[in-house]
């Protein structure tokens, strides 16, 4: 289980890293760009994104470092130690903070704006909502995706010795 820490560490990294910069791009450009548009304009162009979005790369950057996850938390667990408590603490943090939001908060609220009328009342008043509530829980995976980084790579410091 050793050897297997630092391989499954180091693909942890880089699949919350992508997840990282994935939620960056909303929180500080995307999201303030759709917010310029009508309403109507705003919540086509975020649908669209939610259709186009699930495809297999984003599938495994998403799943992938969830899975990943997941095991660095077991395996973290069961090897105790600094590295140990590192992967664990990255894991539980990538859960909770990304996959436990997106699919309390940010899931529900791409469903509600897929399904109100396109160019309707309900719609403009969903999209200001959509925008005041979906967007500071993207801040919310940007910095869970960036603290898991952090943690796994100090696991991975912990797991392979160096020099």
């Amino acid at each position: 289980m050793a050897s297997v820490f630092p391989i499954l560490t180091f693909f942890a990294i880089l699949a919350a890293a992508l997840n990282a910069g994935l939620f960056f791009i909303f929180s500080v450009c995307i999201m303030a760009a759709f917010a310029r548009l009508t309403p109507a304009e705003g919540a086509a162009a975020m649908n669209a994104i939610n259709v186009v979005i699930l495809n297999p790369w984003f599938a495994t950057a998403f799943f992938g470092a969830a899975a990943l996850s997941l095991a660095l938390v077991v395996i973290g667990f069961l090897q105790g130690g600094a590295g140990g408590l590192m992967a664990v603490a990255g894991g539980l943090v990538f859960l909770v903070a990304v996959i436990g939001v997106t699919m309390v908060f940010n899931v529900p609220l791409n469903d509600a704006l897929a399904a109100a009328p396109a160019g309707s009342a309900e719609q403009a008043t969903l999209w200001q909502r959509y925008l005041d509530v979906w967007t500071p829980w993207n801040h919310v995976r940007t910095l869970g995706s960036l603290a898991a980084v952090g943690l796994f790579a100090l696991a991975f410091r912990q797991g392979v010795p160096l020099g």
